[in-house]
């Protein structure tokens, strides 16, 4: 398979000009003859229906939450990324390329992170325009906070709900759509497949989660704007519902999934409590920039922090990166967490955890300036843990995030299956093997707003008049399966709750391919799933039917995915033998502890592609070229 990554000619900070000036176009008289499918309705999928609306297209927009409001791009809390320089400390698109090429430890697709440098300071523009309330200097400009692994102020932010705020303006945007008519909202319906039509991707398969029925929709192109797979580790700081079952059964149908072993894990997360929890919180990365981080120097410590003298504190990060203290990244970060704890030095039960301490900040800014900055997190923390942040540090430790990988596309964000489409996170293009805080909603937005509605008319052009009928054989052999399988779920009726066996997926996962991975582990995984894969489809039992309301079999039909996706994460991480970003093999690190990339022989994107059932999937390669950039050893000391 020949991968064209279509990227354009010329120099690097003129390709996406010259791009947009040269690329294909629809005229707005027959942009009202096309139809297109976004699945999803967080920042990525919102912004794509909501502008691809405004240009005159006729969107069908999917979400499987009541509302597009609750898409979990509401639960990002720290910031968006933009290089606007208002600090006048030095940023630049330049360096906010540089930054994310630097940050994902030089695995991101250069010409693709550029564009994303390139238009980050029109997503401000936009979304100050739609009302979304950042937070401003005194005198009315926009203010800007620092994040991991950028030495300037770069990053926009509404307290700590940046999330919900954009996806407001966002939600905002697509509701005036919904109004105008180009927009038709289908919410608490799940796409349960992909449709092809002479190899192009021509509509989907869903099923109503209110009533069970199953139906067809057809279109001239498909958007995917489903987020991540974080949840295939069972706990992470994903909301329940999110899921891999979109983005893997394109994968089924042929698109190639890209760096599926690229997770990430956040180092601000409130530390697992007990087995009955169902998901982790997530504690914003832009408290690390007047909280400091540190556990006491002496193993086994049990006293309250506030009897720990400073001479007996290790700030870890600090002592370590001090040109970055407790803004280095997030995987060296969460490394350094999971290092010390294992040291023994890790504080709270278990001692599964580091401190977050804001008694400096406090005393130097005042405690009215710290409730303005944090004020919402600070109360969430209170309400999980009963203990209140501003008189005691918080206690955080690492957990499963955000995925780099996903779906393979080019640089019109079209996947290898001609008309499908993916964005936002559902996509691997734009991190790496790492994702810089405040970066995602970047992308997302980016995507939806900025680059989709150009690119989706590279592939629309040449394909007016082809939409099929969703009476065609395609759709009705595609909508049988789906039904075929959504009855076997249904009829095992065995002893066993998706829970418990999500739970030990999600164990496997994390013992084997979290925040450390070996040859042995990995291979023992992979050895492991097929067992747990069989033992569900005999044993799980799914109460009720499939014509009703069925959270169960909601679960049940994303678990089975994640149980053959799971496999898959771990294939490629044994296949790629260095430690780069979020993905650290212990058998590749330095003598003090840091990722040992490999470029002569890793500098590529690892495409995989499904060769049916049960069949080792085949990898195909897309090298890595860096034209301005030149590859070094990744220091943040």
């Amino acid at each position: 398979m020949k991968l064209d990554s279509k990227i354009p000619s010329g120099p690097l900070a003129e390709k996406w000009t010259r791009y947009r000036s040269e690329i294909k176009l629809v005229n707005p008289a027959n942009k009202r003859k096309y139809e297109i499918i976004v699945v999803g309705s967080g920042l990525a999928g919102a912004a794509a229906a909501a502008s691809m609306g405004e240009m005159g297209y006729n969107v069908k927009c999917f979400c499987y939450q009541d509302s597009p409001r609750r898409a979990h791009s509401i639960a990002a809390q720290g910031g968006i990324n933009a290089a606007k320089n208002y600090q006048n400390d030095g940023d630049s698109i330049h360096r906010l390329f540089y930054d994310t090429i630097k940050g994902g430890d030089f695995r991101a697709r250069e010409a693709n992170v550029h564009r994303l440098a390139e238009v980050s300071a029109e997503i401000i523009d936009q979304c100050a325009a739609q009302g979304v309330p950042f937070a401003r200097e005194y005198g009315g400009h926009l203010a800007n906070r620092s994040f991991g692994g950028a030495q300037v102020s770069r990053t926009f932010y509404a307290r700590g709900q940046t999330g919900q705020q954009l996806l407001l303006g966002a939600y905002s945007a697509l509701c005036r759509q919904i109004a105008a008519g180009t927009v038709k909202m289908y919410p608490r319906t799940e796409m349960l497949d992909l449709v092809l039509v002479d190899g192009h991707a021509k509509g989907i398969v869903v099923r109503d989660m209110v009533t069970g029925e199953i139906s067809c929709h057809a279109a001239d192109a498909v958007a995917l704007g489903t987020g991540g797979y974080a949840n295939v580790y069972d706990l992470s700081t994903n909301a329940r519902g999110c899921n891999v079952t979109a983005a893997y059964r394109a994968y089924k149908r042929g698109a190639l999934f890209a760096n599926p072993c690229y997770t990430q894990i956040h180092p601000t997360c409130i530390p697992v409590s007990g087995d009955y929890q169902s998901k982790l919180t997530l504690m914003s990365e832009s408290l690390r920039n007047d909280g400091r981080v540190w556990v006491p120097k002496k193993k086994g410590d049990t006293r309250k922090p506030h009897e720990i003298p400073e001479d007996e504190r290790d700030y870890y990060l600090e002592r370590k990166y001090p040109s970055y203290g407790n803004l280095a990244p997030r995987d060296i970060s969460s490394r350094s967490a999971k290092e010390v704890c294992d040291e023994g030095r890790g504080v709270g039960p278990g001692g599964q955890g580091v401190y977050l301490d804001f008694s400096d900040s406090i005393e130097r800014l005042g405690l009215a300036v710290i409730q303005e900055r944090y004020g919402n997190l600070f109360e969430m923390y209170e309400r999980i843990t009963g203990e209140d942040a501003y008189k005691v540090p918080m206690r955080i430790y690492p957990a499963l995030h955000y995925t780099m990988g996903g779906l393979w596309v080019d640089y019109n964000l079209m996947s290898n299956i001609p008309g499908l489409h993916v964005i936002g996170e559902a996509n691997f293009s734009d991190h790496g093997a790492n994702r810089l805080g405040a970066s995602a909603l970047m992308q997302g937005l980016a995507d939806g707003y900025f680059v989709l509605p150009y690119t989706i008319g590279a592939y629309l052009a040449d394909v007016r008049g082809k939409r099929p009928s969703v009476d065609q054989k395609e759709f009705q052999d595609v909508k049988k399966e789906v039904e075929e399988q959504t009855n076997r779920l249904v009829s095992i009726q065995g002893d066993r709750t998706v829970q418990s066996f999500h739970k030990e997926l999600g164990k496997l996962m994390w013992d084997k391919a979290g925040m450390a991975r070996n040859k042995k582990g990995l291979e023992e995984a992979i050895a492991k799933i097929p067992e747990i894969r069989e033992e569900f489809w005999k044993n799980v039992r799914v109460p009720g039917s499939g014509e009703e309301l069925n959270q169960e079999l909601e679960k049940a039909g994303r678990l089975a995915d994640f149980l053959e996706f799971g496999e898959l994460l771990c294939r490629d991480a044994l296949d790629r033998q260095e430690s780069c970003g979020g993905h650290f093999r212990e058998e590749h690190q330095t003598e003090d502890g840091e990722a040992l990339r490999d470029d002569e022989n890793y500098s590529y994107v690892s495409c995989w592609e499904h060769r049916g059932d049960n069949e080792k999937p085949a990898l195909h390669k897309e090298p890595l070229v860096y034209e301005e950039v030149k590859m070094a050893t990744r220091s943040y000391k």
